[in-house]
């Protein structure tokens, strides 16, 4: 907007108080509007300040009334904030004028109240004074004045034996007696500037009784035994003692445990020594060392009291609480059959062990060998523990009861009384070892195949991973031993390292690669079956049988071919034919299907049937005209199948391959045309442009010649125009008759960027890769992506004279780039003649038509 002055009272300076509240008025001011506005658009507004503030903002009076006020956000302060702004108001009527004033706010100082800092500040202090303490300085008071003025303290009331200085420290005056001085005093700290204003704050102070005497103990006995396990919580020994301080008040005596100990706690308010955690005789380091010793001590006061100590010992007796335990409980061991009797096993004692440390305790033996085939074995004595063998045994006997694992059991117990219940309460006073003896078999045949050679036939169509026979082989040992099944011999070809593969442990023959009859009818192998140790082998035979399993292949598989709208019926379209072949057909089993695209059935293949070649033949006329044609591109997909030499009766059992061919057509629309109408003509012209960004002269040529068309074509238009109006109108002619009826239809060069048109694309059958084409030049290239088809332009141009002043009115229509579905049977739009426009109906005139407008009328002047 224009600036002009707005403000009344602006520029302008004026003060305000520091710490002033929130909505205090500062400056008050008018505005003023130009005699062409009706108000006030923006509102007196706070554009800028500095520094930089938002402890001001201005509100309305009433009116064009304004005023300034403070925020409160933040609070003005004379000591630590600026004392000046520069406020930066602007304001806009509703004419647009606008002024821009700056008012000066300076900030005044205010005298304030001194204030306390530290603890003081925030809280009341107390202050702690040991009895017996000489008089010197107690508490140092911190406050300061905001104007920087010398302070002045004071205590009251003035009796207590405390003084204050002018630095503010705060002394005692005299050596405080717990026993006769009062425990506690408050003192009320006062702060005073030299203009009287003042601050108070309380202290305060308590006297502290000291402790003088050290406690002792009362209990005599320093040893105790206790047997090991014992729960945690048990009592040991109630340790007390006294402290001559307390003698007429309840004992405050704290009890602890000096020395680091695990095992045990006290109680620190009664002195009862107690266990705490488990304590095991027969671990380390009690085992070598079972004595406990502990340093008790109490004192008068939780951290730096009067204390004495004093030193017990806890001897631990050790109990019968373990079991003997075997490391591992079970055994496995391996005999191989036949073994002789006596042969020496294994020593149970050697794996066995009881940790109790008193020998009366750790003694154990053995007993209760049994289990299934227990009597092939025996313990040679209940204290050593030896097993051994007392029978030979057998697995090929058929009096053998064929158990491979015989399972026995032995018994280990203490030999003295058990006392298991605090740490094993479940436990029943023994344990159980378990030995797995496994009889190991010995391999005395060899693996025996069913058959010496086996024979299997396949399709050659079999899927991959399919199974197509198994072989078997058997093991006279017992127990049998497990087959392990490979091929070791000529199961691949050139091709394949393995065509077969035979499963480990089944023998199971299956596929790996794919089979076909017309290059190996006939696979031989070799299998062989193993137990590990022995191995046979067997011949395998594998009959490929012949299945149609090829498709027909043609070339091309995918071609883009263009034909007139008038094609004759009949033609064989752009000479274009397919040939298939089939490895597994004969040429004369093929057959022709378009299977989609084919609307209104306009296209067929000939021969049908019976030939590996079918040219393209049109088989119907296309029927834009009327509507029944609306697809200008035809995308066909052909389908060939294999099966024209089988019966009907056998076509639903017998395997049909189809091969596939993809089409496309595009019906090219007949040329433009020119259609004249009485009185007056008409001229259709269509251009398309046909060149590479490449040729820079071409559009600098087009350009130029087309401005100098148009200009001769306006000079002749005037001077024909010039003319007619000096002659006047010829008689009889009514006055609003045009003379003439013109209509041009002229390209629309756009000049930004001209490309070729690439109105048509199809894939390359080499590459399979997308491409665009242009139907008339056939200039082709590479598609992108992301290349969207670019449309045809067109722009038709129309001029028409009339009588009424001579003046010409032009309009141009540019066809939208998507016509809706309906109206694609009308295009080119170039092949229509140019609509006359009804009486009344207004018309939007074009740039061409400007020209040849303004010409006329200068013209007429």
């Amino acid at each position: 907007g224009r600036s002009t002055q707005l403000f009344k009272g602006l520029p302008a300076t004026s003060t305000v108080e520091e710490n002033s509240a929130a909505g205090v008025s500062v400056y008050n001011f008018n505005v003023t509007v130009s005699p062409l506005a009706s108000g006030v658009a923006v509102l007196p507004t706070i554009v800028n300040s500095n520094p930089l503030t938002d402890a001001f903002d201005i509100e309305s009076k009433g009116g064009l009334e304004f005023r300034v006020i403070t925020t409160g956000n933040p609070v003005l302060d004379y000591e630590t904030m600026p004392k000046s702004f520069d406020l930066q108001i602007f304001v806009e009527d509703t004419a647009g004028r606008t002024d821009l004033n700056i008012l000066t706010i300076q900030v005044t100082d205010k005298n304030e109240h001194p204030v306390f800092r530290g603890n003081l500040a925030i809280q009341t202090v107390t202050i702690y004074v040991l009895e017996g303490t000489p008089p010197g300085p107690i508490y140092q008071v911190d406050a300061a004045d905001p104007e920087n003025a010398k302070l002045k303290y004071s205590l009251l009331p003035a009796t207590v034996p405390f003084s204050v200085r002018k630095s503010g420290a705060i002394f005692s005056t005299k050596e405080f007696d717990y026993e006769k001085d009062p425990h506690g005093y408050f003192l009320n700290i006062t702060v005073t500037d030299p203009d009287g204003l003042n601050s108070t704050k309380t202290v305060n102070i308590n006297i502290i009784n000291i402790n003088d005497e050290r406690p002792y103990f009362i209990t005599e006995q320093r040893i105790y035994r206790i047997p090991e396990e014992q729960s945690p919580g048990t009592i040991v020994a109630n340790i007390t003692a006294k402290d001559p301080d307390d003698e007429d008040s309840p004992s405050r005596l704290f009890y602890s445990i000096q020395s680091s100990d695990k095992h045990f706690s006290i109680n620190p308010a009664t002195g009862a020594l107690q266990v705490s955690g488990r304590i095991d005789r027969d671990a380390l380091p009690l085992r070598l060392h079972p004595n406990i010793s502990l340093t008790v001590r109490v004192e008068d006061g939780p951290s730096s009291g009067h204390a004495s100590e004093t030193e017990i010992t806890i001897v631990i007796d050790d109990v019968n609480d373990n079991p003997p335990e075997c490391n591992p409980s079970d055994f496995r061991k391996e005999v191989n059959e036949n073994t002789t009797p006596g042969t020496f096993l294994v020593d149970l004692r050697n794996y066995c062990k009881d940790i109790d440390v008193d020998p009366s305790n750790n003694q154990f033996h053995f007993t209760g060998l049994s289990g299934f085939g227990s009597n092939n074995f025996a313990l040679e004595s209940t204290v050593s523990g030896r097993l051994v063998m007392t029978r030979t045994i057998d697995l090929e006997n058929s009096a053998n009861p064929g158990v491979e694992v015989y399972t026995l059991t032995v018994r280990v117990q203490d030999t003295a009384q058990p006392n298991y219940s605090s740490k094993y309460p479940f436990y029943i006073s023994f344990d159980i070892i378990y030995i797995y003896i496994r009889i190991k078999p010995v391999n005395e045949f060899f693996p025996v195949f069913h058959n010496l050679s086996y024979v299997f036939s396949v399709s050659e169509i079999t899927k991959v991973g399919s199974s197509i026979g198994r072989v078997q082989a058997i093991d006279k040992d017992w127990p049998p031993n497990v087959i392990i099944y490979s091929i070791v011999a000529g199961a691949g070809n050139r091709d394949y390292t393995n065509i077969f593969w035979i499963s480990p442990m089944k023998g199971d023959v299956k596929i790996l690669a794919s089979l076909d009859y017309e290059t190996t009818q006939k696979h031989i192998f070799t299998v062989q079956a193993s137990d590990q140790e022995k191995s046979t082998t067997a011949s395998v035979t594998v009959n490929v049988l012949e299945v149609n399993d090829e498709e027909p292949v043609c070339s091309p598989n995918f071609f883009s071919l263009q034909i007139p709208v008038d094609l004759a019926v009949g033609t064989n379209i752009n000479g274009f034919r397919i040939e298939c072949q089939d490895r597994d057909s004969d040429p004369r089993s093929f057959r022709y299907f378009i299977n989609e695209g084919n609307e209104n059935s306009h296209f067929i293949f000939s021969p049908s049937a019976g030939s590996n070649t079918s040219h393209l033949i049109l088989a119907s006329r296309f029927d834009y005209e009327s509507g029944l044609d609306t697809n200008w591109i035809y995308s066909l997909r052909i389908h060939i199948t294999d099966d024209n030499l089988v019966s009907a009766r056998d076509k639903t059992t017998h395997l049909i391959k189809t091969g596939t061919v993809t089409l496309s057509i595009r019906v090219i629309p007949n040329p433009t045309t020119a259609t004249t109408t009485t009185p007056g003509f008409t001229v259709v012209t269509k251009t398309e442009n046909l060149y590479s960004p490449s040729a820079w002269y071409v559009p600098f040529v087009i350009t130029l010649g087309s401005s100098l068309l148009l200009g001769l074509l306006g000079y002749l238009g005037i001077l024909l125009l010039t003319r007619l109006r000096s002659r006047g109108p010829p008689a009889g002619r009514a006055r609003g008759t045009p003379l003439f009826h013109f209509t041009f239809c002229v390209s629309s060069q756009t000049m930004t960027k001209i490309n070729t048109v690439f109105d048509g694309e199809a894939r390359d059958p080499v590459t399979g890769r997308m491409y665009e084409f242009n139907t008339r030049s056939g200039a082709r290239r590479w598609k992108k992506s992301t290349d969207p088809l670019q449309p045809m332009l067109a722009m038709q141009v129309m001029s028409s004279a009339t009588g009424n002043g001579g003046q010409g009115v032009d309009r141009a229509e540019a066809p939208s780039k998507k016509e809706p579905p309906e109206k694609k049977k009308e295009l080119p739009s170039a092949t229509k003649p140019a609509a006359k426009p009804s009486a009344g109906q207004s018309e939007t005139p074009g740039p061409a038509g400007l020209r040849l407008q303004k010409k006329k009328e200068e013209s007429e002047d």
